[in-house]
């Protein structure tokens, strides 16, 4: 794709309309009281615009609402600086990866090569260029095939260390971690190379996601018997609150029960950020939720005293949506969707008998 470079005041005043698709309090809160999925759907077309459900399915719900994500992400990067442009196609990232982590499951499990394709996001593919990569990838259908594949690409050192894993263990949460720790690499490097104005913000930014991450895969971890050793090599050596010391002492902890009792001590213990933890809001079944809340305040509560120019503005802007939209999709709307979904099929059976 080829773009002009464009300056961060001519970004800002591009996207000046993003504020107006991100739900505030009053919105999500309206969400929540909806109880009809028709009404659910009319209600959120203003902050996902074109959206178009042809079944209604949860699967259909998410994969729409996450297209027209990253379309609204493309559209930034085209009237991004080249610092900002080459960020935003890392952080898209996480999607081809996505991708990744589908083919080889449906590939796993016998699926066709439709069937897999149902399940691919073409629209990242277009934005990083990669979507001759994808069709070929979809074009395997053994293990082998893929793993061969991949010898050329960033991706077969931990293709090959996770489906080694996976042949050995019948567990897929190696390579599904050892693809999360690449893009949070490719994260960290690209958040260290950009320029001043950027460094600020978008390291914060970096620095929440990974310690995010690193929490999330030392409990999954756990929880799956992972080797401690082998767990230590998934984590990143990237740190926010947390120390190289205590990543260590939760790696070590027998079993899950002890690391949320030791996570709830360490962060209710840190100067950086007990004022903003609530221990209600930390248990087993919501981890990963209580996790991304607590950092993105944490984000939010700092780089907000930072603003005093057009760039930093701009760059907050973009971060605001990246961070609220992903948050405003996985924790408010997809549950929605999910228990009204539910509640459809629930009242056609009823009919039916």
């Amino acid at each position: 794709m080829t773009f002009q470079i464009p300056s961060y005041a001519y970004t800002y005043v591009k996207i000046g309309y993003l504020k107006m698709i991100i739900m505030d309090e009053p919105a999500l809160k309206k969400l929540r009281s909806i109880e009809n999925f028709e009404e659910f759907l009319e209600f959120i077309k203003p902050y996902y615009p074109d959206m178009k459900i042809e079944a209604p399915t949860v699967e259909e719900v998410e994969s729409k609402l996450y297209n027209i994500f990253i379309k609204v992400i493309g559209k930034i990067m085209l009237y991004s600086p080249d610092d900002m442009r080459h960020f935003l196609r890392t952080f898209l990232l996480k999607y081809e990866i996505y991708n990744i982590k589908q083919i080889i499951i449906g590939t796993i499990v016998g699926l066709s090569k439709e069937e897999r394709k149902e399940n691919v996001n073409f629209t990242v593919e277009e934005y990083l260029d990669n979507e001759e990569f994808i069709e070929k990838l979809l074009e395997l259908y053994s293990l082998e095939e893929i793993e061969y594949f991949m010898r050329k690409t960033r991706y077969y050192e931990v293709i090959r260390e996770g489906l080694l894993y996976f042949r050995n263990n019948h567990e897929i949460f190696v390579l599904d971690a050892f693809l999360d720790q690449l893009y949070y690499r490719n994260l960290v490097y690209i958040g260290h190379s950009t320029s001043k104005e950027e460094r600020n913000a978008i390291n914060l930014f970096v620095d929440y996601a990974v310690e995010v991450y690193n929490l999330s895969t030392i409990y999954r971890g756990i929880k799956n018997n992972v080797d401690r050793n082998l767990l230590s090599q998934i984590i990143i050596n990237n740190y926010l609150i947390l120390t190289p010391q205590i990543i260590k002492t939760l790696i070590a902890l027998e079993n899950t029960e002890s690391f949320i009792d030791n996570l709830k001590y360490i962060l209710s213990s840190s100067s950086k950020i007990k004022d903003l933890y609530h221990e209600s809001s930390f248990d087993e079944d919501h981890l990963n939720w209580a996790l991304e809340s607590l950092y993105i305040e944490y984000f939010f509560t700092k780089v907000s005293l930072q603003i005093g120019d057009i760039e930093y503005i701009t760059i907050y802007k973009i971060l605001e949506l990246l961070i609220m939209k992903e948050k405003e999709i996985k924790f408010d709307i997809l549950p929605k969707a999910v228990q009204l979904i539910d509640k459809k099929f629930e009242l056609l059976r009823n009919k039916e008998i």
